[in-house]
């Protein structure tokens, strides 16, 4: 039999001991006479045994694993801020003594995907999941959460779901899009668009909202043919702007993106149809994507703290898988208008 092969019963028989007596130490009981401590630890070392974690899990014991679950349709790979929110998790958990299983939901809506989701639940391979790029109402994630698993999610408001295992990240969108339209309108920009970002998620309309707020504060005219239907990515910018352009219409003097990633793509457009940012066009994005003050031109934008918010949700998840506290959770994440060089004065 291979060391990492041995069972309890094994280490008993080695250590002279019950197979209880085996459990208590691992258990670090303290009805233990020391000296038989000893001898079972020193049993337990040189065999390298390490006890069965489906037992334990059918004992109560926690798995000290959390699950990460990110919705993207795309390749995450290549995405610097995916890459950043994974690393940040995985790092905060570790810190804290806890493994991070993660895994890639292409489709949402596919049964066959969520079916393994929820088995990875109901099997407790982890103790509790975070999820990012959902919609605003997951059914599947209202599941796992009607069914006491404690689940954290990043981007939701939902009214009146307030139960004590939901943990929400959320951005405090209308304060970061009143930054960016005074920031223009400090430039004497009066005609303001917005490309939209994916109207399922909590992000999407609440930014559009804080777009409508903002405009009618500093009492700007809001042109509906400027605000134009996008996602979070980039083609959704590309294709934002390549559909505005063969309308033939007139472009406004500036443009708020739904993130900076929809800005790569609007500016690669604009450049395509001979337009120059910003001498024709000044654009804002949000996030503070890592290539954005490496990007030409360098973007105006809002950061946001991603790595701090992360932490922040994963210490809150872990908290309430330990029980530490069985309160709902939320918190809003605050953002900062970074100014480069992507708008100029009228």
């Amino acid at each position: 039999m291979k060391k990492n092969e041995m069972n309890s019963t094994e280490i008993a028989k080695l250590a002279g001991v019950s197979r209880s007596t085996v459990s208590r130490v691992v258990n670090n009981y303290s009805n233990v006479p020391p000296e038989t401590r000893d001898k079972v630890l020193r049993v337990i070392e040189q065999y390298h045994y390490v006890p069965n974690a489906s037992a334990q899990v059918l004992a109560g014991k926690k798995t000290r694993t959390i699950g990460l679950f990110m919705i993207e349709a795309g390749h995450v790979s290549s995405d610097m801020l995916s890459n950043m929110l994974i690393a940040s998790v995985i790092e905060s958990a570790s810190s804290r003594g806890y493994y991070v299983l993660t895994r890639i939901i292409r489709d949402a809506q596919d049964a066959e995907s969520i079916r393994g989701v929820k088995d990875i639940f109901y099997q407790r391979r982890i103790d509790g999941g975070i999820f990012i790029g959902a919609a605003n109402y997951e059914p599947f994630i209202e599941q796992l959460i009607a069914e006491g698993y404690s689940v954290a999610v990043v981007d939701q408001e939902l009214p009146g779901h307030n139960e004590p295992n939901r943990i929400v990240a959320n951005f405090d969108n209308d304060w970061g899009m009143l930054q960016a339209v005074a920031h223009l309108a400090n430039l004497k920009h009066r005609e303001i668009g917005h490309i939209s970002g994916d109207m399922r998620r909590c992000s999407g309309p609440a930014k559009l909202e804080g777009y409508y707020l903002a405009m009618k504060k500093h009492g700007l005219p809001i042109q509906e043919q400027w605000i134009l239907p996008g996602a979070f990515s980039e083609d959704a910018g590309y294709e934002a702007i390549g559909k505005f352009m063969q309308k033939g219409e007139k472009l406004p003097t500036a443009i708020i993106m739904a993130n900076d990633s929809v800005a790569f793509g609007a500016i690669r457009a604009l450049q395509e149809h001979g337009i120059q940012v910003p001498n024709d066009i000044s654009v804002i994005g949000f996030d503070d994507h890592a290539l954005s003050s490496r990007f030409q031109p360098a973007l105006t934008t809002l950061r946001i703290d991603f790595g701090a918010m992360m932490e922040r949700l994963t210490t809150s998840l872990i908290e309430h898988i330990e029980e530490r506290t069985t309160d709902f959770t939320k918190f809003t994440v605050d953002m900062q208008l970074i100014v480069r060089e992507s708008c100029v004065e009228i």
